[in-house]
Parts: C-alpha cells; structure tokens; sequence
C-alpha cells in the first residue's frame, strides 16, 4: 500500500533522530561513568589494542561505499548500486570479524571483563557500538536482496529508481551508518586524550 500522504517532517526522519538521540545519551553517559570512575578510584586508563585502529579504516571505508551506492542510485547506475551494497556489507562485516580479533588481543593484554575496571568500560563501550552496527545489517541485506530481485527488467528499475519511499529508507540508512562512524571515531579519541592525559 503506497502512502500518498504528505509530511512536513517524514516520520522515517523522527524515528532516526529519536534512535540517534538515544544511542547517544546512552554512549555520553558510559563515556561520562568512565570519566567519573577513573578520577573518583585514581585508575590508570586503558590503552586501546592496535587492531581498534585498523577497524576504523574498514568502518570508514563501508561509510564511504555507502555514499557511492547512494551516488549510484541517484544516477540511475544500477550496476555500480548492487555492487556498492555489497561493499559496505563486506567492509561492515570485516569490521565485526576484526572488532571480535581486537576484544581476544585485549585479553591478551590481561584486559579482562572482570579484572580491571577500566577494561570493562572499553569491553562494555566498544561491545554496545558492536551491537548497534549488527543493528543495521538487516537493512542493508534486505536493500541487496530487493535490488537483486527488483532491478532486472527496464519497467521494475524506473519503478525502483523513481520510487520516493525506497530513496527516503536508503537516505535514513546512510544517516545511520554515518553516525555508527562517526560515534566509533569518537569513542577512538576519547580514549586515547584520556590515555594522554
């Protein structure tokens, strides 16, 4: 059922800004508690593991595929659209792979959950941005899967293409994932300026 009804603010654009809004209150507040448990029990801060870095190269690079497949899909480039989908599926899923390598060299470095307070905040921050990048996966597969099913004979791409309502949910996504982004970097030099000071 097609809904003609028109918005002054779509309510795809307030449900995101309320998710966004909430993921983060919720990260301030653990970045705030780290902050107070740090100066409040005199604790070293934590040095965050090598491979953190280099998932932030594959973080950012699905961010930027993301961007391509929005360009390819506004160019009516349906090719370069699949295959840019694919990419930032590939890369997102790196990062998870990667993100699970980078919690076992934490514990190599004795950095366990229950050992060291500190540990446990960079475990507990990194492990909520984690699940909130798994979050966003289904949507990007169910994007794949209709650009698979739907973008095979002339009429279904004009429809595809020219369809309102599917630009909207891929421009949400973009936000979406661009915030993820944006909220990892964050979290990078918030732990390292309190590694430095």
């Amino acid at each position: 059922m097609v809904d003609n009804r028109t918005y002054l603010i779509h309510p795809l654009y307030i449900l995101i800004t309320l998710v966004l809004g909430s993921v983060t209150s919720l990260f301030l507040g653990f970045s705030g508690a780290y902050i107070y448990s740090r100066v409040q029990s005199g604790l070293e801060p934590v040095a965050i593991p090598s491979l953190f870095f280099i998932n932030t190269i594959f973080l950012i690079g699905s961010s930027l595929a993301l961007i391509q497949t929005k360009k390819a899909y506004e160019t009516d480039n349906t090719r370069r659209y699949k295959q840019m989908l694919w990419v930032t599926l590939l890369l997102t899923i790196t990062f998870l792979v990667l993100q699970i390598l980078a919690w076992n060299q934490m514990y190599q470095m004795n950095l366990e959950i229950n050992s060291k307070l500190m540990g446990s905040y960079l475990y507990a921050i990194s492990g909520l941005h984690f699940t909130h990048v798994i979050a966003g996966i289904p949507f990007l597969v169910f994007f794949i899967h209709d650009a698979r099913k739907r973008l095979v004979e002339p009429a279904s791409v004009l429809i595809y293409l020219s369809d309102p309502d599917k630009k909207r949910k891929l421009t949400v996504l973009s936000i979406y994932w661009h915030f993820l982004d944006g909220l990892w970097i964050y979290l990078i030099l918030f732990f390292l300026i309190n590694k430095i000071i």
